[in-house]
């Protein structure tokens, strides 16, 4: 039965290469209960991965580049348990991920767009085109309270 195991078993270098996780962070994983226990060799006790373990660590990885917390992947991994019975709790879940990741996303598009004004500017000066730096002067200064608000 090991013996049948082991050959799909994947060590912890597989399974970080393959996630994106650094190996740390899959032991801190499995020590907060985010998943696991992983099943262990007999003989040297390293941890033998099985590709379940794969496809959930891969989607912690998702929601840890996202900026999901710890709190929340655990919330995540409770509702994929209960299946269909939390789909509404799921679903709200990731809504509020995904509000916050708009929200962040319209602050870079501030940011952006101040950094191309302020390069604007910096052309027209560069090309000696008064005109230019004039209006582009006065986009970045139209900017500025949007800026400071997306800076609070």
């Amino acid at each position: 039965m090991w013996f049948a195991a082991r050959m799909t078993a994947l060590t912890i270098q597989d399974v970080s290469r393959r996630s994106g996780l650094s190996e740390p962070t899959l032991r801190y994983y499995e020590q907060v209960g985010l998943i696991g226990p992983i099943e262990r060799d007999p003989s040297s006790r390293h941890r033998r991965y099985r590709e379940e373990d794969l496809d959930t660590l891969q989607a912690l990885a998702c929601l840890r580049a996202m900026g999901v917390g710890i709190e929340d992947m655990r919330t995540y991994q409770a509702n994929r348990v209960r299946g269909h019975e939390a789909a509404g709790e799921q679903r709200d879940l990731l809504l509020r991920h995904a509000e916050r990741v708009e929200a962040e996303i319209e602050t870079l598009r501030t940011h952006l767009d101040y950094l191309r004004a302020k390069a604007a500017l910096w052309d027209a000066r560069d090309s000696g085109d008064a005109d230019a730096e004039t209006e582009a002067n006065l986009q970045v200064q139209e900017m500025i309270p949007q800026l400071e608000e997306v800076l609070r």
